[in-house]
Parts: C-alpha cells; structure tokens; sequence
C-alpha cells in the first residue's frame, strides 16, 4: 500500500529512491507475500492445466491480484506466470483466451501484462488492437455474446489506460474516446430500467465485475475527471466515505449478494484480502486516488 499512496497520492516519481523501496518490498511482506507463498514452483496455483479454475482461487486470479498489487516482472514468481500465461492463452486472432479470444480476459491479461512489463511484447500489442478490432457499434464492449456493450466490461478501457496515453495509437485513441462516452452517457451505472444492485457494492478484487468505483478509477484515468457526467458517480462515492475518512469493502464479490442477475456453476469461491463490511484499505486507496484526479488533491476528514 506504501508504494500505491507514494506514487498514486503523494506524486512520487517511480525512480525516487522511497518508492524503488516500497516497491520492493511488496513481494516480501503483506498480501502479495501471502499469495506468492502458496505459488507453485512452475508459476501456477491449484492445478496446473486449470488456470482459470476454480473462480477465484486458481491462477489468473491470483496473478491478476498480484499485477494490481504493483509486482512487476522482476519478481521471479510473477515472471514465471506472465510466461506461463503467455504461452497458453495467446490466441491466433489476437487476442487472450482458453480456447478463442475473450474480451475480458484479454482486458484484464492485457492490463497485468502491461504492468508487468510487457508492454511491448508482440502478443500484448496484438491484444490491444484484438479490442480496438472487437469494439462493439454502440463503443462498448461484452464479455458474453452480444450485439451490445455492457457496463460490466470495462477491462479494455482499463488496459488502454494502463498502456498510457501519451502511447495510445491513433485507432486506440478513437476506441478510448467511444468506450469513454459509452460510460459516461450511461453515468457509470444507467443500464436497463432498474439500478442494478451489484454495481452499487464496492468490491476487491474486481476480477472481472463492474461497480461504480471501478467506473471512477478507468474513466479519470484516462483524463475524464472534469466531465460532468461522473457527477452522480462521485456523489455515490462520497457518500460512502465514512466519518474517519475511509471507505468499507462492501462485498468480496459483488454477486454474492441482494439484486444480483449473474450467478456462476458450480458456486464460486470468493478469494478476498479483506473482510466484507469492514474498512478497506485497498478501496480507500482507490477512492482517494480518484478524488485527487478530480479535486488535485488528497482531502483529508
């Protein structure tokens, strides 16, 4: 967490001699630690030919928490699964999947891989432009099939945003300008006629669920902090923010709970660093990193 506060809060430079350190000691104490210890020399966890399984207590799921965590490919542990992954799940069309390419999981293993490291490996920059290809009419993207865009799949905005900018190709840029404004004439959370519970509970680890938070994280991310349209997303933000300044996790998994449309067979297996209903650290972070996008800079209560 010291190194997320240093450089998403506090504007540390990545190459400030107090961040060099708080980076490295991610994979020595703390969750990172934890997950890491339970890795498998060969870099998996659980079986071996099943990365994906169980949800969310196999693989991709702990590597994808590791990624958030900041671990780069200089980790050993986190290599030897970038490389694993890599090699099984880079799909001829382009994109990252089991069998063909998937839009969430190449969103989410094209966002890992880029933080990792990997930004300009072939099969990373194959899957962007699989997403930019793969954008859906209306500017969305879906994780099942569908004509449409949803809200829930946000992970390609994600992994444009974690790419950067200032690197996006000309076509990428269209595709983050119309996945943008899919978001935001939605308001973070307009789809269908009902609010959909789900996208209320603020969660960790995302894997590949949607809510609101993770809206205001993508959207000011890539620049859209002062479009008005996050309005009612922030108003939603603050007012969970609680009397000593932080935040709960609302849920470990948004689904395991009231008003919920997607259920999974079998059950899932909720992977969680920290307890529901209490206060989180990692959704604070977050929260405040999306205020100091859009207010300059961290409030304190």
């Amino acid at each position: 967490m010291r190194y997320h506060a240093l450089v998403d809060l506090m504007d540390f430079a990545p190459e400030d001699p107090a961040v060099e350190e708080a980076r490295a000691a991610i994979p020595l104490r703390g969750w990172a630690a934890e997950i890491l210890r339970t890795q498998k020399p060969d870099g998996y966890w659980g079986a071996p030919d099943a990365p994906y399984y169980p949800k969310y207590d196999n693989t991709t799921w702990k590597w994808i928490v590791l990624g958030d965590l900041g671990l780069t490919a200089k980790v050993s542990g986190m290599r030897k699964t970038c490389e694993l992954l890599l090699e099984r799940n880079a799909m001829p069309e382009g994109g990252f999947g089991r069998k063909v390419s998937h839009f969430c999981l190449t969103g989410n293993f094209s966002r890992i891989l880029i933080r990792a490291g990997y930004r300009d490996d072939r099969r990373v920059r194959s899957a962007l432009d699989w997403l930019v290809d793969e954008q859906k009419a209306d500017g969305g993207w879906h994780c099942f099939d569908s004509e449409k865009g949803t809200l829930d799949c946000w992970e390609a905005l994600a992994a444009f945003g974690a790419l950067g900018r200032e690197r996006l190709t000309r076509s990428m840029k269209r595709s983050v300008e119309r996945g943008s404004e899919f978001y935001l004439e939605r308001r973070l959370h307009k789809e269908g006629s009902r609010k959909y519970a789900p996208w209320f509970r603020f969660h960790y680890p995302t894997h590949y669920y949607y809510d609101i938070l993770v809206g205001l994280d993508v959207l000011t991310a890539l620049g859209y902090g002062d479009d008005r349209r996050l309005e009612y997303g922030l108003k939603v933000l603050r007012e969970k923010r609680r009397p000593d300044g932080r935040w709960y996790l609302d849920a470990a998994h948004p689904d395991l709970g009231p008003g919920a449309k997607y259920s999974v067979t079998p059950p899932v297996t909720p992977f969680a660093l920290e307890e529901a209903g209490r206060a989180s650290k990692w959704i604070t972070l977050t929260a405040l990193r999306v205020l100091k996008r859009v207010e300059g800079e961290v409030a304190a209560e």
